[in-house]
């Protein structure tokens, strides 16, 4: 009971502290991962230790899931060099520097215990710069890259993580069989992934229900993960792809009533788990820091703070360096134009960006907290593992924003342009619909509302299209009751055609995901409110 009081307790508080971090501009994982900190400095706090099975299937199923939902795949081809930059290079500098770091500080650690410390640091968390960035508006392609790192480097560095702690349990690695290895998971998860998608599509566009749905899509992410690790496969690898595949469908099946209400659940989903996942590491180390000396204590704070240094000074020589080595490769040529078009090429003050947006996060916790009760180090390893992530939250978190400002990068109007392209477009698709439709009762003057909506979107387009976002249009405005079936059947055919034409801008390329989904919820709630009238 002691456990439960504490955790809701601190769930309350992890909401308060979200507030704050959201009117003082920091990310808010880092306040909460001070809060996970104080847990152990604070009398009375019960201890408790997760079982290390369920800490990678709890914490980063869902928050993939979620992140690799809203991913555009359209922006990760286009972005393809930079993201497989940062998800493999970057990751396997981290790894080896970390490693080696950690060999000199702790000679009796085992290389193969040290290698699973660089692997559980190496993952950055985007989640945490994007919750800052997003406010101060940066060039799409920053998040692009962000983001889409996120994805795939937790893949890239808890597979080196799963054969360190595996060569950890049998003292040894036969290196003949790492790339084999690592052939069979990949293509197998990529290949489960794929078919899971969709039967779990062929499942939900059976139900209806609003609860069991949203049940049925949590439950499945779960039995996802849990079937993956069963067969040996990579539950990341497996997730990502899944939701991946899922997402390109499940606009044309889940209706807004099921899509709106399940938005809001996961969103809430995943702040507590975050959330969560902190507050675990307190009650963790507070079991730690009543087993150890004061010496003891100290030695692992040093050797956290060691490797926070070496996590930061790795991922800015990586991501310096390729910056700089693809713009050298773009430089013009003699007859002053680029001699080859490299999209790698991320300015200077973009690089600085991105170098410094290391934050780790749940990953990292989720993997330190799955170590084997046995592992050599392990106590070690917690500690330096949630040292690092405190501390690049702090350190480059608190320090996003005023960077952002001194370096000046703007938005560059990508996300809106399409916007207001995708609005454009649905609403002729909505108005040739509704004109095929007969003019029943006051049919006529539903179907005049979409052609103003319409004239009101290609002013917006006109006044727009290069510069400012302006006010949008009233897609969502609420429309008179309607009195006759002809007024509904307007309306159903005038939405249909709007999504049909939206999910044909995105299949095309003209749109990314991020403004698919923003038209997608206008779109949402528009039909509600059509079907709350129509009640």
């Amino acid at each position: 009971m002691e456990i439960f009081e504490a955790v809701i307790a601190l769930l309350l508080g992890g909401a308060a502290l979200a507030a704050v971090a959201r009117r003082i501009g920091a990310p808010y994982p880092a306040l909460v991962a001070l809060a996970g900190a104080g847990l152990a400095l604070i009398p009375g706090v019960p201890a408790m230790v997760l079982d290390p099975e369920l800490a990678l299937a709890l914490f980063v199923a869902p928050v993939l899931v979620d992140a690799a939902f809203d991913a555009s795949p359209r922006d990760l081809r286009v972005n393809w060099r930079p993201i497989t930059s940062l998800a493999l290079g970057a990751v396997a500098l981290t790894i080896a520097a970390v490693a080696f770091v950690a060999r000199l500080l702790v000679p009796d650690m085992p290389w193969a215990a040290a290698i699973a410390l660089g692997a559980i640091v190496a993952p950055p968390d985007a989640a945490a710069a994007s919750a800052v960035l997003r406010q101060l508006r940066p060039p799409h392609r920053l998040l692009v890259i962000l983001e889409g790192e996120s994805l795939f480097n937790d893949a890239s560095a808890l597979l080196v993580y799963r054969l360190a702690v595996a060569a950890a349990a049998v003292g040894f690695l036969p290196t003949s069989s790492v790339l084999p290895t690592l052939l069979v998971v990949t293509v197998g998860s990529v290949v489960l992934g794929l078919v899971l998608a969709r039967l779990s599509l062929f499942a939900t566009a059976r139900i209806q229900d609003v609860s069991t749905a949203v049940v049925t899509q949590f439950c499945t992410t779960f039995g996802i993960w849990i079937l993956a690790e069963r067969l040996q496969l990579s539950g990341i690898i497996t997730t990502v792809v899944f939701a991946m595949a899922a997402s390109r469908r499940a606009p044309e099946i889940l209706p807004a009533r099921v899509r709106v209400p399940a938005w809001a659940v996961w969103e809430v989903a995943v702040f507590v788990l975050n959330v969560l996942a902190f507050i675990l590491v307190g009650f963790q180390l507070k079991f730690l820091a009543a087993n150890m000396t004061r010496a003891t204590g100290l030695r692992y704070a040093g050797i956290a703070a060691a490797l926070t240094v070496v996590v930061i000074v790795a991922r800015i020589a990586w991501v310096t360096g390729a910056a700089a080595l693809s713009r050298w490769r773009c430089r013009p040529g003699a007859g002053g134009t680029s001699a080859r078009r490299d999209v790698v090429a991320l300015s200077a003050r973009g690089a600085a960006v991105v170098g410094w947006c290391g934050m780790r996060g749940t990953v990292s916790l989720a993997a330190a907290l799955a170590l084997p009760a046995a592992f050599p180090h392990g106590d070690l390893i917690l500690v330096t593992a949630f040292g690092v992530v405190l501390g690049t939250l702090v350190v480059q978190g608190m320090t996003l924003r005023p960077l952002m400002r001194r370096l000046g990068l703007e938005d560059d109007d990508t996300v809106d342009r399409e916007v207001r392209l995708a609005r454009l477009e649905s609403l002729r698709a909505a108005v040739a619909a509704a004109a095929e439709c007969p003019e029943v009762g006051t049919a006529k003057l539903v179907r005049h509302r979409y052609e103003l909506q319409l004239r009101r979107a290609e002013e917006d387009a006109d006044a727009n299209g290069a510069g400012t976002m302006g006010e949008p249009p009233a897609v969502t405005a609420k429309a008179p009751a309607p009195d006759r079936d002809g007024d509904v059947a307007v309306v159903r055919a005038a939405t249909e055609a709007q999504r049909r034409r939206l999910v044909a801008l995105r299949s095309d390329g003209t749109i990314g995901d991020a403004a698919f989904q923003r038209v997608e919820e206008e779109l949402d709630w528009a039909e509600l409110d059509w079907a709350q009238l129509v009640r």
